[in-house]
């Protein structure tokens, strides 16, 4: 089971608003808070957005080697719709949206949404 993860961003305040938004309608609830960063916990996995000074860059490349995306489960297409349809409100934009809700393929209903930081979370309905 993955423990946790932990990304670092640019702008914690920014991070906090997107991420914060999308954990919490996903069901994962608020961890821990220190002044560079916010965590959220699901079970026994948590996920971290950090500030850190260490940053050598001020965006997240997803198709440099690395993290891609993250991927979540979401119960139900008419859910993964309604988080959809609020999520530009909360800094995020739908990625592939010429082929939305199919662009994983004619069987995978998902949804690809990408922060301002260049994260990518894709949302896939489990039935």
């Amino acid at each position: 089971m993955l423990h946790h993860v932990e990304l670092w961003v640019p702008d914690l305040a920014r991070a906090v608003r997107s991420w914060g938004w999308l954990l919490g309608e996903l069901g994962w609830t608020q961890f821990q808070d220190w002044d560079a960063g916010r965590s959220w916990r699901l079970g026994a996995t948590y996920l971290v957005v950090e500030q850190s000074p260490a940053l050598t860059a001020d965006r997240h490349e997803r198709c440099r080697p690395g993290l891609n995306h993250l991927a979540f489960h979401v119960e139900g297409r008419e859910r993964l719709d309604a988080i959809t349809g609020a999520a530009g409100g909360h800094g995020w934009s739908l990625l592939f949206p010429d082929r939305h809700p199919y662009a994983g393929g004619p069987e995978h209903y998902a949804a690809y949404l990408e922060d301002a930081d260049g994260f990518e979370a894709e949302l896939v309905s489990s039935r």
